[in-house]
């Protein structure tokens, strides 16, 4: 399943994977040009954090790194992650996703999720090769795919998110003699942009046709831990694939918290030849506080966050409903913190020349939005083929209920001109 780029990745000569011998009784290593810590200017770092959910408990606490975490948190280390978290969020993913640690997975960390997406797509692509995507689809992973001169086939999403039926019908119609498409790449929770959560069903239809049709599912997942639906959260592919038996190792999984991977070692090899590692800094004062919390208290953390989206976007919905009323058409999110909206556009917007066109909301952002006082993402941005769209999204996480209620009352006088 790897590109040639990715089998030809080598372990560098002074390879952090070989650190871990370092510590060894009697050892004396002369590995790596490892700046000695007594020439770091940094002591110490303190930082406050709250309880695990400051509605209930307000406690703040100092959390100090300092000796041997600060040593480690300034000093190379491991590609992977600083072993100790790797290990904590090892042993999350175990718990969330009902699995087990010696089946063959293991966890990476990254700089960011631009960062890992760029080296998984590098790792399992070629030039030319054929992949699904979703549609629409995460704005920033299209800049990344087409660079890499990906075919790419866009598979629908409604308000039950990516479709098995048409993923189903343009596979079984495939070219003979030509390679299936390698992977598909989704956003299963509140999918950024337009906010719809994957069902149950689906998920298992889509993990039969990857396994049926050989091909990965890249599960794109920064908004699992802020599902805020009325029905039980739907199990993540990755815990999917033992839920329903047959073979493992068909997803690759990008999580939220620090956007670790339950991923593999060819990104690790393209990670040491590019950034070395994730900050090493960033690691430690995510540890020191996961040490402080257990996972217990990440979860409680996690559940008072969706909670408050959950707020903001009910309250969203209440003036939704008062100011775009008959202007527009949506379908309120069940996690993340977006809406889909399809804009009922002025006929200035609309191409006369197109049948059926309904407008384009890149134009009606320029010339109408941008000059009302409003600000919202085009639905172009979100399309590989960069279509036409009466499309946009808009994000409510920030603002106060003041802001969402005049927004929406610029927005629907926008629509209405």
């Amino acid at each position: 399943m790897l590109s040639k780029l990715s089998k030809s990745r080598k372990p560098a000569p002074s390879d952090p994977t070989s650190f871990p011998y370092e510590s060894q009784p009697g050892m004396i290593s002369m590995l790596a040009g490892k700046p000695n810590p007594s020439v770091f200017p940094l002591v110490s770092l303190t930082m406050k954090v709250r309880s695990p959910n400051p509605r209930v408990d307000d406690t703040l606490t100092d959390l100090c790194l300092d000796g041997e975490d600060l040593a480690v948190a300034l000093q190379y280390g491991a590609t992977s992650g600083i072993p100790e978290l790797v290990q904590w969020l090892t042993d999350l993913t175990c718990q969330l996703h009902g699995c087990q640690p010696d089946e063959g997975w293991r966890v990476s960390t990254g700089a960011g999720s631009q960062d890992l997406l760029y080296k998984s797509f590098a790792a399992l692509v070629e030039p030319g090769d054929t992949i699904f995507m979703e549609s629409p689809t995460y704005p920033g992973v299209l800049p990344i795919v087409q660079a890499l001169g990906c075919n790419i086939i866009q598979v629908p999403s409604d308000a039950e998110g990516v479709d098995p039926t048409s993923m189903a019908s343009i596979l079984e119609s495939w070219p003979k003699n030509t390679p299936y498409p390698k992977l598909l790449y989704t956003v299963p929770f509140g999918s950024n942009p337009s906010g719809s959560t994957t069902t149950l069903p689906r998920r298992i239809e889509v993990l039969r046709l990857a396994r049926k049709y050989n091909f990965i599912i890249m599960e794109d997942d920064p908004y699992y831990h802020l599902y805020y639906g009325a029905m039980p959260r739907p199990p993540s592919y990755f815990s999917l694939e033992r839920k329903v038996g047959g073979e493992l190792g068909r997803v690759l999984r990008f999580d939220s918290f620090s956007k670790i991977m339950a991923g593999g070692l060819p990104i690790d090899f393209h990670s040491a030849t590019a950034n070395l590692q994730a900050s090493g800094t960033s690691q430690m004062l995510v540890l020191k506080l996961m040490r402080h919390w257990g996972i217990s208290g990440f979860l409680a953390h996690t559940a008072m966050c969706a909670q408050f989206y959950c707020d903001k976007r009910d309250l969203f919905e209440k003036y939704l409903q008062k100011h775009l009323t008959g202007l527009a058409e949506w379908s309120p999110p069940n996690a993340s913190m977006f809406y889909w909206i399809k804009l009922r556009l002025p006929s200035s917007m609309k191409a006369e020349n197109i049948k059926d066109d309904e407008g384009d909301s890149v134009l009606f952002l320029t010339e109408k939005a941008v000059h009302g006082g409003i600000l919202v993402l085009p639905g172009q941005c979100a399309y590989a083929d960069e279509r036409r769209s009466c499309n946009v999204r808009v994000s409510f996480s920030m603002l106060e209920e003041a802001d969402m209620d005049e927004g929406l009352r610029r927005l629907g006088s926008l629509l209405r001109e």
